[in-house]
């Protein structure tokens, strides 16, 4: 089940080869069986170890942005593990999502949500869209966008080695939610938030993903360090 989820790119099939021979070696050295299903969920060791940045070869979080952004957003549950593999990507760095998604994680930026509708779409990344699900929602819900119309904005915000083709929705996303009652200095910060998915946006099933196998590697390092290191 976990790795009908994986996005099976050459980096995910080598991790996930990499996590196989682990359990290859527990399994020669202890006769304990493990596999990625069968890896206990959400121990806070595991969590401890991230927050300390200790990633070094663990999937998707060992690079120096990545080990930077641990201490700060302090992932304490899987969910929190799916936006760290998300947020440190140029689509939320150029689109000003990164900062203020920390300062309302941290609680000092309150979460403002001027209609209900936008909170059922953003609340569970504190009102910053972070994945081109929930800019397809924010366009269809806040701005009236047709779901074929908010495809095309998918397929633009996909397309990121050829920037700026989200820019074409501009008049529409900020004058369909200014007539929807939103001020419209929030509805052009929240163009320009998913303007950044022009360079580089994930789909949050992909973020998912990826973190699952992220989970399972820092699980390794954490309670098996000789056979992750192998």
């Amino acid at each position: 089940a976990w790795m009908g989820l994986v996005k099976f790119d050459l980096l995910g099939l080598g991790m996930l080869a990499a996590l196989q021979y682990c359990f290859d070696l527990i399994r020669a050295a202890t006769g304990e069986e493990w596999s990625l299903d069968a890896i206990p969920k959400e121990e806070q060791a595991v969590y401890d170890m991230l927050c300390r940045a200790d990633s070094i070869g663990v999937f998707q979080v060992e690079s120096r942005a990545q080990m930077s952004m641990l201490p700060r957003l302090k992932p304490r549950r899987f969910y929190d593990l799916v936006v760290e593999v998300a947020i440190v990507r140029p689509g939320p760095i150029q689109g000003d999502m990164v900062h203020p998604y920390l300062r309302r994680r941290e609680g000092k930026e309150d979460v403002v949500y001027p209609k209900p509708e936008l909170e059922a779409v953003l609340g569970k990344t504190l009102g910053v869209p972070l994945f081109q699900e929930q800019a397809m929602r924010v366009a269809i819900e806040c701005a009236g966008f047709t779901p074929g119309e908010a495809d095309m904005l998918r397929k633009s915000m996909a397309t990121f080695k050829f920037t700026g083709g989200v820019s074409a929705f501009r008049d529409k996303l900020i004058d369909g939610m200014a007539a929807r009652g939103y001020p419209r200095d929030f509805a052009e910060r929240t163009f320009r938030q998913l303007e950044g998915f022009g360079s580089y946006g994930f789909p949050e099933s992909h973020a998912a993903s990826f973190a699952l196998v992220a989970y399972a590697s820092a699980w390794l390092k954490c309670w098996h360090p000789d056979a992750f290191c192998a």
